[in-house]
């Protein structure tokens, strides 16, 4: 018998949130069904998604590659309700459980979210009776497991769980980057969910893709350790190799990512002495590291005004702080900002919108003014 909920839940998930694109934006269909046989066929059945996953053409797109494709109990589905993005009101907050049921046909869901909890939204979700609705959803079979996923201090981590001591199951950002990060509390965020006996779901295990191209001194640690394993791989191991995990997310944008990650965790076994003694070692040289740590979420640039694309901007910035090159980094900026109705750095009015979205908490105004010094001078 297990001794928590998903223990036996092979330990690779695929998360709906950074899917193939077209050239016209849209999500590459017949790209993601490539992607979703081929993780199918190598065992694992975890799928990840979310109401506001790009403005709900990821659950449809779930529909599409999974779900109408494959026999219902052959997979399991998570998907999250937000109440502080697209809910205006309770009603509306509500609704978008009713929706994603729709856009889906799931019939039901595996798993269940409130969205990237925090304490600047928290009021939204208690405002809303956010809890209690999800509890009756689960109550009328609708829901098998509900939970939270969550962005902020351990603390009031093990604040939420101590009133919610009901709650199955929660999503934390853990990777071998924040482990020890004060900021983003992976370890301790993870030690209060053990405490508290609730079994985690991983989400950012390589951080927005910056540990699968991790900075080259980091490279230069693990390409010595084991020349033909991949970047990505050390970081979804360190991840599942923790106790009490359900299964460790990964937002797939190609098909080479699923190969790649269902050829390590096909038959996935837990980091030895001498690996984690690696993955300390670039750990502590990414601490040396000055870089703007964007998971490239998107969530702040819901809603900005200026339609700033913050995340590219970022990733430019980054091209210029991290490789010192600069024709590099002025050339990925122009381009994010050449795409049509996209503001510049310099365009930000410094509304907070994004800031009060950024599950990092970054502070994007204050960085949007370095990068504005870069590239709009």
């Amino acid at each position: 018998m297990d001794r928590y909920l998903g223990e036996s839940t092979p330990k690779l998930g695929f998360g709906f949130m950074r899917l193939p694109k077209l050239e016209d934006g849209t999500i590459d269909l017949e790209q993601t069904k490539q992607m979703v046989d081929r993780f199918m066929d190598a065992g694992p059945t975890y799928f990840d998604t979310a109401f506001v996953y790009d403005n709900g053409a990821s659950e449809a797109a779930l529909k599409a590659a999974l779900i109408d494709r494959y026999p219902r109990e052959s997979f399991t589905v998570a998907t999250k309700l937000n109440a502080w993005m697209q809910a205006p009101t309770k009603e509306a907050a509500h609704q978008q459980f009713f929706t994603s049921l729709e856009r889906t046909g799931a019939g039901y869901f595996d798993y269940y979210l409130l969205h990237a909890v925090q304490k600047n939204n928290i009021a939204k979700y208690d405002e809303y009776d956010a809890w209690n609705f999800v509890k009756e959803q689960r109550d009328a079979g609708l829901i098998k497991h509900w939970g939270f996923s969550f962005h902020d201090s351990p603390e009031f981590l093990d604040q939420l769980l101590t009133e919610h001591p009901d709650v199955d199951f929660i999503q934390l950002q853990i990777n071998y980057a924040d482990w020890e990060d004060p900021k983003q509390a992976s370890r301790a965020n993870w030690e209060v969910a053990r405490r508290h006996n609730v079994p985690v779901v991983v989400m950012e295990p390589v951080k927005g893709g910056l540990l699968a191209n991790p900075v080259p001194r980091v490279a230069d640690i693990l390409r010595a350790a084991n020349p033909d394993a991949s970047y990505a791989s050390w970081a979804i191991r360190f991840a599942a190799s923790l106790d009490g995990i359900i299964t460790v997310l990964s937002g797939m944008s190609n098909l080479e990512q699923v190969e790649d990650n269902v050829s390590y965790m096909r038959d996935f076994t837990p980091l030895s002495t001498d690996e984690l003694a690696v993955i300390e070692h670039a750990r502590q040289e990414l601490t040396s590291v000055d870089s703007i740590p964007c998971t490239v979420c998107h969530y702040c640039t819901d809603g900005c005004p200026q339609n700033i694309p913050i995340p590219d901007i970022f990733s430019a910035y980054n091209r210029r702080l991290v490789w010192d090159d600069d024709e590099g980094a002025r050339k990925r900026y122009a381009e994010a900002v050449s795409a049509e109705g996209a503001g510049r750095a310099s365009d930000c009015i410094a509304c907070g919108q994004c800031e009060g979205a950024c599950p990092q908490s970054l502070p994007v105004i204050e960085l949007l003014k370095k990068c504005a010094e870069v590239f709009d001078a």
